[in-house]
């Protein structure tokens, strides 16, 4: 059952669920300084029907608690793969986008005051640009390959695999040394004290995308590669 009502702050829902900024975002409603009233006024302010707006809440909310829950177990190696691929890069592909223009915007109001913002916007740059590449050519060329090798292992299949797999690995350690730059920037994602609310919903966002990252690159080298290398 959600422990959302009308009468939640909007502030409030946007702490727990950091993703349901873009949805105030769209619908015009003040989550920042504005965000210290019911859900149910800041509907009525902008003509909304408020019982639509919390049920789109309820469904972000449902789909949260549905992506902690999820757990890759004992599953086989195509089992697996689906799901990295609906965890993992179904997340990249959703969340970096509708990051990047909180990240510009902060970097823009506050980078004069904050230098290590305009750092912090330039690895998120260099993170998106990466990840998505880097999924991109999972999905098209290296998954298919995994899938192929996994119903039926052969040595050719094993040393077209090989490159990939490494490729793959270095570029692991390119998004974890990022990710590690900007935790340390960030003095482990601590905010000041003129802190308004974008620059606390993109502090957790990368702190969630920093989480995501690592369960993800710990899945493929330490699992899905590694069965791979021992089948082989």
């Amino acid at each position: 059952m959600s422990s959302f009502t009308l009468q939640t702050q909007v502030s409030d829902i946007v702490t727990a669920i950091p993703q349901s900024a873009d949805l105030f975002r769209a619908l015009r409603i003040d989550f920042c300084c504005g965000g210290k009233i019911p859900l149910e006024e800041a509907a009525v302010k902008r003509k909304l029907d408020p019982a639509a707006v919390l049920e789109q809440i309820k469904t972000l909310e449902t789909k949260m608690v549905d992506y902690q829950q999820s757990r890759p177990g004992e599953l086989t190696e195509p089992e697996l793969v689906k799901h990295i691929q609906n965890k993992h890069h179904a997340f990249l592909w959703e969340e970096l986008p509708a990051l990047t223009p909180y990240v510009t915007k902060l970097a823009r109001v506050h980078g004069e005051h904050h230098p290590e913002l305009l750092r912090v916007q330039e690895i998120f740059t260099d993170l998106k640009k990466e990840l998505l590449e880097h999924t991109e050519d999972e999905d098209q060329n290296v998954f298919p390959l995994i899938l192929k090798f996994a119903a039926r292992p052969d040595l050719g299949t094993a040393a077209e695999l090989k490159p990939h797999v490494s490729e793959l690995e270095h570029e692991h350690e390119q998004a974890g040394n990022l990710l590690k730059e900007l935790r340390e920037i960030t003095s482990d994602f601590a905010l000041p004290e003129d802190a308004c609310g974008t620059y606390r919903l993109v502090y957790q966002r990368l702190e969630m995308l920093e989480k995501d990252t690592f369960a993800h690159i710990h899945l493929e080298n330490n699992v899905l590669f590694e069965r791979i290398r021992a089948a082989v």
